[in-house]
C-alpha cells in the first residue's frame, strides 16, 4: 500500500537534509504524525524563522539576526586578529572552546575546482578589503584540513602577501580530511596554540 501524497511529500523533503535517508525520513514523519499539531507548528515556525530572520553580518559575513553580529559588536574582542573559517558552524566550534579572543571572517565555502567553486565564488575579496582597511595584525587561517581547505588557505596567504599582516595557519591537531565542526574543544585549542606563520 502506498503512503498518502502528503506523507510521501514530507518524506521527500526530509531526505534532502544532509545525513537523512529514507528510513530516518519515514521515522521523522511518523513521529510528527503522533505528536500534537503544536509540535509541527513549532517546527515549521522555527524553520521559517531561520530563513526570515537570519542574515549575513556586514563585517564578518557570519550568520546573525542583528547587523553587525554580536562578536563584531563586542568591544572586548581583539580587533587586531581575524580568524578565517569556511562556514558559520566552524566559527561556533571555535567559540565553544572559549579561548579565542579575536574576531572572525566567514568565507561561506572553500575553493573546489572539481565542484566549480573558485576564489570569486567565496568571500576572499571582501576579506582582503577588510584587511586593507587597517588595524589587523594577524590573520589566522582555520580552513578545514582537507584538499579544499588547504587550497583556500594557500590562495588567501598569497592574496595577503603584499599586505603588512602576519598570516598563520592552525596547527595539525586536526586530522587531515576532517571538519572543524566535528572536532572537540581541546583539539581546536591545541590547533590554535600550535599555529604557524605561513
Amino acid at each position: 500500500m502506498k503512503n498518502p501524497d502528503s506523507i510521501t511529500a514530507l518524506i521527500s523533503e526530509f531526505k534532502k537534509l544532509p545525513g537523512i535517508g529514507q528510513k530516518t525520513s519515514e521515522r521523522l514523519v511518523f513521529f510528527l504524525l503522533k505528536e500534537p499539531s503544536e509540535t509541527s507548528q513549532s517546527l515549521a515556525e522555527a524553520i521559517l524563522n531561520i530563513k526570515n530572520k537570519i542574515n549575513n553580518c556586514s563585517v564578518c559575513n557570519s550568520i546573525t539576526e542583528s547587523d553587525p553580529c554580536e562578536i563584531c559588536n563586542d568591544p572586548k574582542r581583539d580587533q587586531g586578529t581575524i580568524c578565517v573559517v569556511e562556514e558559520p558552524h566552524d566559527l561556533y566550534a571555535i567559540e565553544r572552546m572559549g579561548q579565542y579572543p579575536g574576531r572572525y571572517f566567514v568565507l561561506m565555502g572553500a575553493i573546489s575546482p572539481l565542484d566549480g567553486i573558485g576564489p570569486e565564488d567565496i568571500q576572499i575579496n571582501k576579506l582582503v578589503e577588510r584587511i586593507k582597511g587597517g588595524g589587523i595584525q594577524e590573520v589566522i587561517l582555520a580552513t578545514n584540513p582537507n584538499l579544499e581547505g588547504e587550497a583556500t588557505a594557500i590562495f588567501i596567504s598569497k592574496s595577503l602577501e603584499s599586505l603588512p599582516v602576519k598570516v598563520t595557519r592552525i596547527a595539525r591537531g586536526l586530522p587531515v580530511g576532517s571538519n572543524l565542526e566535528y572536532a572537540d574543544e581541546n583539539t581546536i585549542l591545541k590547533s590554535f596554540e600550535g599555529r604557524l606563520e605561513i
